[in-house]
Formats: C-alpha cells, sequence, structure tokens
C-alpha cells in the first residue's frame, strides 16, 4: 500500500514537470524567433555595398546595422539569402522575421508589410555604355523615345521605370550584374538601379557610366510582419539609439567613401 502511494506521488510530480515545461514550450512558441533568441533577416545578397559576399559570408552595410540592432536586443542574427521579390513574402509568411535590402518604403509596399524609420538615403541611378545617346534623365521622357531599360525584379527601379515608361520598356531581371550583362550585351539601352551597387558595377565592368543626374531619390528602411508590431517597436527604439550614438553613420563611412 505504501509502496502504491509513492509511486502516485511520483507519478503527480512527474505529469506537473512535464505541464510546465509544455507552458514554457508554448510561451516560446508565441514569441517566434525569441524561442531561439535568434532574429533572422532575409536580404538579397547581390547588393553592394548594402549586402554582398566575401567568401561564403554575407557582409554590407544592411549586414552590419542588422548585426548592431540584434545586438542591442541580445540576440544572434541570421541572415537569409533570397531573391529580391522573394522578401516580402518571406516576411509576411514569417519564415523570417524581418527583411533589410536596402529597401525603400513605397506605397505598394505597404500594403503588406509595415516598415521601421528610414537608417539611410538612396538615390536611383542610370547607367548605360560610354558614347550613348541617352546622356540625362530627360532623355529617356523625350517624345518618341523607346528606350529598353534593364532593372532588377521587384526594386523600386523596376516598379518607377515601369509606371513612367510601361512594362513593354522594361526587362527585369533576377540581380543588378545580370541587368548590366544585358546592357553590355545590347538587350538594354540602359540600366536603372540605386547609386552604390551602380558605382561597383561600373567599376566592375569597362565602358559603362553612370549619368550625372539621378533618376529618384528614396530612403532605406526594413520591413516587418503587419501582425508583429512588437518587433517593429524594438527595431525603431534599436535603430533610434545606433543613429544617435554614430554606429549606424560609422557603419555607412566604412563601406561608402
Amino acid at each position: 500500500m505504501k509502496l502504491t502511494k509513492i509511486l502516485a506521488v511520483v507519478l503527480v510530480a512527474a505529469m506537473a514537470v512535464l505541464g510546465f515545461a509544455a507552458c514554457v514550450a508554448d510561451d516560446g512558441n508565441a514569441s517566434g524567433a525569441n524561442l531561439e533568441n535568434k532574429l533572422v533577416m532575409a536580404t538579397n545578397a547581390y547588393f553592394q555595398p548594402y549586402e554582398y559576399y566575401e567568401g561564403d559570408k554575407i557582409v554590407g552595410i544592411d549586414a552590419e546595422i542588422a548585426a548592431a540592432i540584434a545586438g542591442k536586443l541580445g540576440m544572434e542574427l541570421e541572415i537569409k539569402d533570397m531573391q529580391f521579390d522573394s522578401i516580402l513574402t518571406a516576411v509576411e509568411t514569417g519564415s523570417v522575421d524581418f527583411g533589410m535590402a536596402g529597401m525603400t518604403v513605397t506605397e505598394k509596399r505597404l500594403e503588406s508589410v509595415n516598415f521601421t524609420s528610414s537608417y539611410a538615403t538612396g538615390v536611383q541611378s542610370i547607367i548605360v555604355k560610354e558614347g550613348s545617346p541617352i546622356t540625362t534623365v530627360e532623355d529617356l521622357y523625350a517624345e518618341g523615345a523607346a528606350y529598353k531599360v534593364g532593372v532588377q525584379l521587384g526594386t523600386t527601379g523596376d516598379i518607377y521605370s515601369t509606371d513612367d515608361f510601361g512594362s513593354d520598356n522594361v526587362v527585369q531581371y533576377s540581380n543588378g550584374n545580370e541587368a548590366v550583362m544585358a546592357l553590355q550585351g545590347g538587350a538594354v539601352d540602359c540600366v536603372i538601379i540605386d547609386n552604390q551597387p551602380a558605382k561597383a558595377l561600373v567599376e566592375a565592368n569597362e565602358g559603362l557610366v553612370i549619368l550625372d543626374t539621378s533618376y529618384a531619390d528614396e530612403e532605406y528602411a526594413i520591413c516587418v510582419a503587419k501582425e508583429n508590431t512588437e518587433l517593429l517597436e524594438k527595431l525603431n527604439n534599436a535603430i533610434d539609439e545606433l543613429i544617435a550614438d554614430g554606429t549606424v553613420d560609422n557603419i555607412i563611412a566604412k563601406y561608402i567613401k
């Protein structure tokens, strides 16, 4: 009889421990990445100097700012490389915590995700071949002009130029390198892309130049799922602190002289 009572007490205690563990697991699942103390960032690592590969490692302005944010939050950063036009979907579906890829806030993107406050500014530039008849932005809008514009799929360069020149005159590529190769091969007459990646592409490919006048000015921010307001607030607080203490400026200055 005594043995039966002892077994019963042990069984109750074991059930209590299991119940507590289940509660902890449920709480962790509800908080997503916090279960592993990890922030998962989606990017497209072909956008130098904001994100690009050095060997097997993704580096750049966004990568370092994201790491600094994770540090502020006491979390580990994991970066997932994917096609640019897949980033918003990854954020919406919760397969990543946030997207950071030199991404501009637009009305269209705000329909599906939220954005943090801006951490950097960008310029959309136009790359042409040396001696091109396109010498200013206005040439693209000239009456009768039907230039083919190369862009990276899903970027603001893609969005803006499609609105301005029509989808028939815009050719989409998976990254800036492919667009520039198309320009060199004569498949397009110019490439519209952010200024800093444009500089890197022109430096790496002879016979190309960047027009002196910009196509568009914009601000970069981090995208977060609509329902993840807690993370949005934490990211904004971290960005504000990193801007205030000079960390963001120092990271940008490291890559953009």
